[in-house]
């Protein structure tokens, strides 16, 4: 029976992050998350069914710690609903998604593990869908200029950027990279629009 202490099992899960951007899928064994929590050997295997509950587990908390905090949601509400909030929100989304470089890293690692276990790829193809999902009716709600499809399109090309600077962080200075945000808003919000 799985342990149910959250606090260690929280522990455990970014540990499993850490050990995933660190080491791949392939390094992800009970015995290395063990080691990064800085816990007794055998633990994780008291927490976690099998080593698929553990990635999706892996899965679900990068997400977890990528929302916005109330303050930031509370900001983008509070904004006018112009090109320029928009912006400003695409930019700050970067820079947080960026910012928790571990997560995303490990978030890549568990895609290409989901080619391999179609267990995991449904997990992730429902959370991700329901990511996509929440993401167009926040922004339908919100009065931002564009449309459903405008947030889909900057989602892709945002993920890529992030990749960039995660993986080759020399390609695009910072500065770079926020004219890159504003001018694919200011593209694809004003195409929607014509």
């Amino acid at each position: 029976m799985a342990r149910s202490n959250p606090e260690r099992r929280a522990a455990l899960v970014d540990a499993a992050i850490e050990v995933l951007a660190r080491d791949g899928a392939r390094g992800l064994t009970f015995r290395a998350v063990d080691t990064e929590a800085a816990v007794p050997p055998g633990t994780a295997s008291n927490y976690f069914a099998n080593r698929d509950d553990l990635l999706t587990q892996a899965g679900a908390r990068v997400y977890e710690r990528l929302q916005p905090d109330e303050a930031t949601i509370e900001r983008q509400r509070t904004a006018p609903a112009d090109l320029a909030t928009y912006t400003e929100l695409m930019k700050e989304l970067v820079g947080r998604v960026s910012g928790f470089r571990t997560g995303y890293l490990a978030l890549l690692e568990l895609r290409l593990e989901a080619t391999r276990r179609p267990e995991l790829r449904q997990v992730l193809t429902e959370r991700v869908r329901a990511d996509v999902d929440a993401n167009v009716a926040y922004h339908e709600a919100s009065g931002l200029p564009g449309d459903g499809t405008g947030v889909k399109l900057l989602m892709l090309a945002f993920n890529w950027l992030i990749v960039e600077q995660l993986t080759l962080p020399g390609v695009f200075s910072e500065e770079e990279r926020d004219a890159l945000i504003a001018a694919t808003v200011d593209r694809v919000v004003s195409g929607a629009e014509r």
